[in-house]
């Protein structure tokens, strides 16, 4: 019995679909370490470490949650 897989699939460097990705999250400024953030389901945050170039770690009051920087939720403060 297998374990139902929760997150996104990673894609390879060389995989066409990050042509896309890479354009969709030139859209969204990205959250620098320290900076203040607003979740629409977390609330007020700040954002602790990077996450790659596509998302960054925040912490909500405690609970560090990684949130992608075009998510349409997060808006930098």
């Amino acid at each position: 019995m297998s374990t139902p897989r929760t997150s996104r699939p990673s894609h390879l460097a060389s995989s066409p679909f990050n042509k896309s990705r890479d354009e969709q999250a030139a859209k969204y400024p990205p959250v620098a370490v320290g900076d203040r953030v607003s979740h629409d389901r977390w609330g007020l945050g700040r954002a602790v470490k990077a996450d790659g170039p596509h998302a960054v770690i925040v912490d909500f009051g405690g609970q560090l949650r990684r949130v992608a920087f075009d998510s349409p939720r997060l808006e930098r403060l």
